[in-house]
């Protein structure tokens, strides 16, 4: 009866439910997309579930469900991610294909808490479902962090960073909490608009709730602002903007070339006064440690000393294993087999006076961009997927290192980790008074993807009350002071020096120490949700 029924023609009726659930699901992601940045329309995101919500809440199977939620977050992925393949000229024509199917595939993992969703509709009822669907959806974003196929830009709260006094709440809930009240918002409102023509004083309660879920972050948000304390602790940067092309400079014989550019950068910041000079991801295609570039590497120490500047750059690194049985587990050959090593994509601190460089490995890798995801267990994968520029297959960073600057302690994450906060959060938590982050998003052209990077980064700076310097390639650079507010910022596609103060800040937030209660809270609901499904199911099959 079931295979028929797949079979049968649609009724003109039943065709136009399907067409209005298509342009409900349409309107869904396109109000989705178009709340992120750059566009500057975040409110968009307390409505933009409704019509999603008005669809799957009438569905009753699984299937039914889930190919809605992927039709619906498949458009919010096209507007939203379009330029993850880059789509310039010069583009790798991997980077294209992985683009493709990014915005294919990533669609696809929401089925998760759309599942969760119906799991509850049939472990308690349809009314209980809907209020805990948000606890689905955020525990899907805290898990989609921890994969080796993460890749969160689609959390939430992440569309709210130009709605400034909303989310001076996340010192407290950060981003997932964000992301709960957004979805909150949402289903009271939903609720109001389907209640209002039979139960008006009911349907009013749901907006009154909606908006005091609305009204509460943006009051505190505005007391955090008026009442903020500026620092007396803060150190002059100079961040370097250098807008070399990405795809040619990993060219062998502009070392010099390159090197020269940004010394002479470098020295404009100093002769403005700044004590610590920022150089972007990957600063110079080489691994500057290895031996093997001591002319250069002098050139830097000279430059640091003459002018007793810090030095903070990303660079790659390099380590060699000469006898194997000291090598760790996850090192590389090389060809021969006789010597191991590990490369990491990594940030070098150096330091007026001293030939200790501190340093630190990136440990949140860019699916396939960086490393091939569960190359461990599949190595034809590393052989088969490859970019023709850069450096890639990096290893995996071993800590979280905190960088010593005189008497402050600073972090410096590498691009794609700022996204992440409850990673970032721990650097605070070891100490951090200053988060630096280095960059290089020149790869996607003048597109959203900058934008957006550069504007998620606020969340970091509210969650743990710590100005965030951002020094990218090609743009964009700019300095984010604890309140989520750009102080200064260049313009892609520009050889630029920033200059300008940094707080240094010791105390931390509630959302430092504990970022992840919202995560677990949330998690532990779905855990829940599937045991209560599953032992439903069983108690139902023995009964029959």
């Amino acid at each position: 009866m079931r295979i028929t029924k797949l079979f049968l023609p649609l009724t003109p009726e039943q065709k136009r439910a399907k067409k209005k659930e298509l342009l409900l699901g349409v309107i869904s992601g396109v109000l989705l997309g178009i709340s992120f940045p750059p566009i500057p329309l975040p409110v968009l995101i307390f409505f933009a579930l409704i019509p999603y919500l008005y669809v799957i809440e009438k569905k009753e199977e699984l299937s039914s469900i889930n190919r809605f939620t992927y039709f619906t977050i498949f458009i919010f992925s096209l507007i939203t991610l379009y330029w993850v393949g880059s789509w310039t000229k010069e583009a790798d024509p991997f980077l294209m294909i992985s683009g493709v199917l990014l915005i294919f595939v990533n669609p696809a993992l929401f089925i998760i808490p759309s599942t969760l969703y119906y799991f509850s509709k049939k472990a308690f009822n349809e009314k209980v479902a809907l209020f805990i669907f948000p606890f689905f959806w955020v525990s899907f974003e805290y898990a989609y962090s921890l994969t080796e196929l993460r890749f969160p830009w689609l959390t939430l709260a992440n569309s709210l960073s130009y709605f400034n006094w909303y989310i001076q709440i996340a010192d407290i809930i950060g981003a997932y909490g964000i992301s709960l009240l957004i979805f909150y918002i949402n289903i009271f409102l939903y609720l109001f608009i389907k209640n209002f023509s039979t139960e008006k004083k009911r349907s009013l309660r749901f907006a009154f709730i909606a908006f005091l879920l609305f009204l509460i972050p943006i009051v505190y948000g505005m007391y955090k602002t008026f009442s903020y304390t500026y620092s007396s602790k803060r150190i002059k940067v100079g961040l370097i903007q250098p807008n070399l092309n990405p795809w040619n400079k990993w060219e062998e014989g502009n070392l010099e070339e390159q090197l020269n550019l940004y010394l002479r950068l470098s020295q404009n910041a100093v002769n403005k006064g700044a004590k610590l000079i920022v150089w972007p991801e990957s600063a110079l295609p080489v691994y500057l440690l290895s031996g093997n570039y001591p002319h250069e590497v002098e050139r830097i120490h000279q430059f640091i000393d003459s002018n007793n500047v810090f030095l903070m750059t990303g660079m790659p690194d390099i380590n060699f294993y000469f006898d194997l049985s000291k090598a760790p587990k996850d090192a590389k050959r090389t060809r021969s087999g006789d010597v191991a090593y590990t490369s990491y994509n990594s940030i070098l601190l150096f330091s007026p006076f001293s030939s200790n460089v501190q340093k630190y490995g990136k440990m949140k890798l860019v699916p396939f961009g960086e490393k091939v995801p569960f190359v461990e267990y599949l190595p034809f994968l590393g052989d088969l997927i490859k970019w023709q520029v850069g450096i890639s297959s990096w290893n995996v960073g071993k800590e979280q290192t905190i960088f010593n600057l005189l008497n402050s302690k600073i972090a410096g994450v590498v691009c794609f980790e700022s996204i992440y906060s409850d990673f970032v959060a721990n650097f605070v938590k070891k100490g951090a008074e200053l988060l630096v982050v280095v960059t290089n998003d020149s790869w996607y052209g003048y597109s959203s993807g900058p934008f957006q990077h550069k504007e998620f980064a606020a969340l970091r700076a509210i969650e743990n009350r710590r100005t965030v310097i951002r020094a990218a390639n090609g743009g964009i650079s700019c300095i984010i002071d604890p309140l989520g507010r750009t102080i200064s910022e260049t313009k892609l596609y520009t050889k630029d020096v920033l200059i300008g103060f940094a707080e240094l800040r010791k105390e931390k937030t509630f959302f430092t120490q504990y970022p992840l209660i919202i995560p677990i809270f949330s998690s532990s609901i779905s855990i829940i949700n599937i045991m209560l499904f599953c032992f439903k199911k069983i108690i139902r099959n023995k009964t029959k």
